[in-house]
């Protein structure tokens, strides 16, 4: 049986960094993930995956990433149930085993900070200028606020 997940996104808000009382960290935040199509309206789609990480991974992330960090994940899918209220509640989860960090720390505080990501821009022989930023070209970047996650 195989169960891989690889997600690349942006974290939607501060990662939540909490110790269990063993004293191990475990870091849960939500990833806005792009999906590869638009509406009816033109408009582009995201899905916001939950994702768990835990150890010294959950305090690296905890310690660099912000609102709005791209990065990459990998890991796998878990589910669980709780009893709330007397309901069931069901859960699904990434469990991150890795990430990477897909731009400067720096670059993402000019975007947290309302300035607009301009890219490193670089002029070759041939005059043209060419952006040293790799998902320059992707496509629209999405705004998130809090309002738009579904929980």
């Amino acid at each position: 049986m195989i169960n891989n997940v690889v997600l690349v996104g942006r974290i939607t808000k501060e990662v939540d960094l909490r110790y269990t009382p063993a004293g191990k960290a475990v870091a849960r935040f939500n990833l806005a993930v792009n999906r590869d199509f638009k509406d009816a309206n033109g408009d582009s789609q995201a899905d916001f995956p939950s994702c768990q990480v835990w150890g010294k991974t959950a305090e690296v992330m905890a310690d660099n990433l912000r609102k709005g960090s791209l990065i990459s994940v990998a890991g796998h899918i878990q589910t669980g149930s709780y009893d709330k209220d007397g309901q069931r509640v069901y859960t699904t989860d990434v469990v991150v085993e890795k990430f990477h960090f897909l731009e400067a720390k720096n670059d993402n505080a000019n975007r947290s900070s309302g300035q607009q990501y301009q890219g490193n821009n670089q002029q070759n022989s041939s005059g043209n200028h060419q952006s040293a930023d790799p998902f320059d070209s992707v496509g629209e970047s999405i705004n998130i606020s809090d309002d738009d996650i579904p929980f």
